[in-house]
């Protein structure tokens, strides 16, 4: 699990094409540090597994379902991308509850800076809109953010300077994708009530 707090921007060192998946190799000093075979690592919000490590750089394999679902498979050598290691029992939960399943991908539609933040216009596939609301907590690229304007088919954020520096999101322009991944407790409340028919309780019926 992991809380969408972004711990450095590292980048894509090399790329190798497989049959139907492919491997990256990756550069991050601060998640390295430790990292050992079958560790967890979220690459701009996609939970990948280490396969091997050596100094700063460590590569994990991506398969064709990850990269149909996600916008990973638009990196190339020298991308920039987020990177967080699992949060460790007993941590505090800086953000919200990331598994780094990506439910699917939007793309930046508009910037508009001001003097000390910057809101960002994003937009929404049409099966996830239902599972974001104002002032709810979204993860774009692998970042916690809390949603400011939920649209029919769009969603803006507003991104602090440190954000804008420590993120891929200071850099990504309009028509560029992201990674996004709803919250988590909304899908689990929507599933349990799924099986509620209208009309139950007036008919005393029960499932």
């Amino acid at each position: 699990m992991f809380t969408g707090i972004v711990e450095e921007l590292g980048e894509i060192t090399a790329v190798e094409t497989l049959d139907d998946a492919c491997r990256f190799r990756l550069r991050g000093p601060v998640v390295t540090e430790g990292a050992k075979h079958g560790d967890s690592i979220a690459v701009n919000g996609v939970c990948l597994t280490v396969v091997d490590h050596e100094g700063d750089e460590f590569t994990a394999d991506v398969m064709a379902e990850t990269l149909n679902r996600s916008s990973l498979g638009a990196l190339k050598a020298g991308s920039r991308v987020n990177l967080e290691r699992p949060m460790a029992v007993g941590e505090r939960l800086g953000g919200h509850i990331v598994q780094g399943h990506v439910d699917g991908t939007g793309e930046i539609l508009e910037r508009k800076p001001s003097e000390n933040w910057e809101i960002v216009k994003i937009s929404l596939p049409a099966d996830l809109t239902r599972y974001v609301v104002e002032k709810g907590s979204i993860t774009v690229d692998g970042i916690s953010l809390t949603v400011v304007d939920a649209g029919p088919d769009y969603f803006t954020v507003s991104l602090i300077p440190t954000t804008l520096d420590l993120t891929t999101l200071g850099h990504k322009q309009p028509g560029d994708p992201v990674n996004l991944e709803v919250d988590v407790i909304a899908k689990y409340v929507e599933r349990m009530l799924g099986d509620r028919v209208p009309g139950d309780r007036e008919r005393g019926a029960t499932r």
